[in-house]
């Protein structure tokens, strides 16, 4: 693959790298007070549109269909919101004691808290042919998100609720309406969700390059980019291993969509969330930093499994498929 083709294909992660570099050159653009207004057009209107079009593009059919796998969801559920955020809790207690960055280290723990994608780990479970484990977490991910937050409660639901729930419900009311035109016409959902969340990363970094007394360390970061594909290749891999026991009853399908559903997380909610959750923190861009490393690291070491993964399924499946055929009588 070219160097174009990989970059049209990545553009978004290239995106993130420009909008960084951008607000680096001229902050004053997208700080709060300047000409972009990002406490109007970023906390409201951004936000409300990436979760509108969500509502757009959700298929209502097919995401019931999927929740039918009620095992398979109980048990994604319970490593993302319950496992996954808990080990990250613990490791956290080690590394306090280290001298990296406390806001990367704050910022790992909200990874943990993140609920995976629909977008990555779809396309990564379709690219290998499983099913697909799509999951929705509601107000526990609020929970503890809120926990470490100055802002009260109260006021993180109710914008949560006014520009989360609300535009999603909107988008599924109207595409009720427009169902045959958006089946047509196939809009780009996901690059206009990218798009936008573009311009919510430009500006949380414009504040941070505006203000003097934040500083990033080179030793914090690539300890931090370590941990990240540590974390994510040590739980892959404990995935694997708890959806292939004897008894746990998950076919091989149902592996491939536990290892990427329970492992990914979501930039497209997340980055939206720290903007409502961790208002007014100054240090709000170094807090995101982990999720942004998070994001490309998930899509590679993705990719670079994707051939692995697939070949153990189809392996798998024919040694499952030899193992049920009926033994055939010898004659004598």
């Amino acid at each position: 693959m070219g160097l174009l083709e990989r970059l049209r294909k990545e553009w978004f992660i290239a995106g993130i790298a420009l909008v960084i570099a951008a607000a680096r050159l001229e902050p004053a653009v997208g700080v709060k007070g300047g000409p972009l207004k990002p406490e109007i057009t970023i906390t409201y209107i951004a936000v409300s549109a990436i979760f509108f079009n969500s509502g757009l593009s959700l298929k209502t059919e097919e995401l019931t269909s999927a929740l039918m796998h009620v095992k398979l969801h109980l048990f994604v559920q319970i490593f993302t919101l319950v496992f996954f955020p808990t080990a990250i809790w613990l490791f956290l207690q080690l590394l306090s004691i280290t001298p990296i960055n406390e806001w990367l280290l704050k910022g790992l723990q909200t990874v943990g808290c993140m609920p995976p994608p629909v977008s990555s780990a779809v396309i990564l479970t379709k690219a290998v042919g499983g099913n697909e484990g799509i999951v929705i977490t509601p107000l526990l991910l609020l929970l503890f998100l809120g926990s470490s937050s100055s802002v009260p409660f109260t006021s993180i639901f109710s914008q949560l609720f006014m520009t989360v729930v609300v535009p999603l419900i909107i988008g599924q009311i109207v595409r009720r309406y427009i169902k045959d035109w958006l089946e047509r016409r196939k809009p780009p959902f996901g690059t206009i969700s990218s798009c936008v969340l573009l311009m919510i990363i430009y500006t949380t970094f414009c504040d941070t390059f505006a203000n003097p007394n934040i500083d990033l360390d080179k030793f914090s970061l690539i300890i931090i980019v370590f941990i990240i594909f540590s974390v994510q290749m040590s739980f892959m891999f404990l995935t694997f291993l708890f959806s292939t026991r004897s008894n746990s009853g998950f076919t091989p399908a149902d592996t491939v969509a536990i290892i990427f559903c329970s492992t990914h997380k979501s930039l497209t909610l997340g980055i939206p969330m720290l903007k409502i959750v961790f208002a007014g923190y100054e240090h709000l861009s170094l807090i995101s930093v982990p999720l942004l490393i998070y994001h490309p690291a998930q899509i590679l070491l993705g990719s670079l499994l994707v051939p692995t993964i697939k070949s153990w399924m189809v392996s798998r499946q024919k040694a499952l498929k030899l193992t049920r055929q009926p033994k055939v009588p010898v004659k004598v």
